[in-house]
């Protein structure tokens, strides 16, 4: 599953509202949201680390744990910021699984390769369930006297059915983790 997500990423045009080539911490597209400078659904924040939802998730409530010091490789992140970024990996986790009622997850986070922000970044990608699989085309329905899709099949559909966030759905769902959050 992971190496198709990887995969997936290597020719991702970036969202149209940002600009994800930038490396250094002035242009940097997480810098700026840090900032407060482009707009997020944020879902998490504290001194250390912000959680946002991925503005073309993979799959509904797919979050990114992002540190709010400017390091492009995670080889590179001081200790005390991997720790925290560990500590929110966990919690936007749970809150996740929460809201969505879903406690199948992965969690990656990418150095250079199939990066498409460079700033060290963990994504928290709910996993798929039958009943939020894109429909089939009229000519790919299947029939009950066939075979269900194979995993393969079913990101395809996924990684083919993505869009960008919607502002409404994003900001009802960030709500709903927050809520989660709170009551940790």
């Amino acid at each position: 599953m992971t190496s198709f997500i990887i995969k997936s990423h290597v020719d991702r045009l970036p969202a149209p509202s940002w600009n994800p080539y930038q490396d250094s911490e002035t242009d940097c597209t997480f810098c700026r949201i840090v900032r407060n400078e482009l707009p997020a659904f944020k879902v998490f924040e504290d001194d250390n680390i912000l959680a946002i939802l991925d503005i073309l998730p993979l799959r509904k409530g797919h979050t990114l744990v992002i540190p709010k010091v400017h390091y492009s490789r995670l080889s590179e992140l001081p200790p005390d910021y991997a720790a925290a970024s560990g500590q929110a990996v966990s919690k936007v986790a749970h809150a996740l699984t929460e809201a969505l009622g879903n406690t199948a997850l992965n969690v990656v986070c990418n150095q250079e390769y199939a990066q498409a922000v460079p700033h060290v970044h963990y994504h928290i990608i709910p996993a798929p369930t039958f009943d939020s699989l894109p429909e089939c085309s009229t000519s790919q329905r299947i029939s009950d006297s066939t075979i269900p899709p194979t995993r393969r099949e079913m990101h395809q559909r996924e990684f083919e059915s993505r869009e960008e966030l919607n502002e409404n759905e994003g900001e009802l769902l960030a709500q709903r983790i927050r809520r989660s959050l709170v009551r940790l």
